[in-house]
């Protein structure tokens, strides 16, 4: 289920599909990105700001992207599992395939009524 998270929530993002991404995140999400060894963007504390710098991000993009989340494996503090897993993030403009970058996301999760998030 947690594997089914961390791909809706890629699929949302490339589908620019705000309700089904907004629902992937706790009300108190705290989001955080460092992209090509750059500087520490965030934090972005709730679902309200995550969402905000999301579909910023969206509305300048003129690609199509594609967020490729692979090798997902799992770093438990407790009872709360974290999950770690690589990015490949592709695009494709004008009929061309780019690779856009490539990461590693550390996430922490929690089960809510039967639904796993990114808290």
């Amino acid at each position: 289920m947690i594997n089914e998270l961390l791909a809706r929530w890629a699929y949302a993002y490339d589908e620019r599909d705000e309700a089904m991404l907004a629902d992937c995140f706790t009300e108190d999400a705290s989001f955080s990105m460092r992209i090509a060894g750059g500087d520490l963007v965030g934090p972005f504390e709730g679902r309200e700001a995550i969402m905000g710098l999301m579909t910023g991000a969206m509305a300048e993009q003129t690609d199509v992207r594609r967020h490729v989340v692979s090798n997902i494996f799992f770093e438990n503090e407790g009872e709360q599992p974290k999950p770690i897993s690589n990015l490949t993030l592709m695009a494709t403009e004008n009929g061309e395939i780019q690779l856009l970058a490539a990461g590693v996301y550390r996430d922490t999760v929690v089960n809510q009524s039967g639904t796993w998030r990114i808290s």
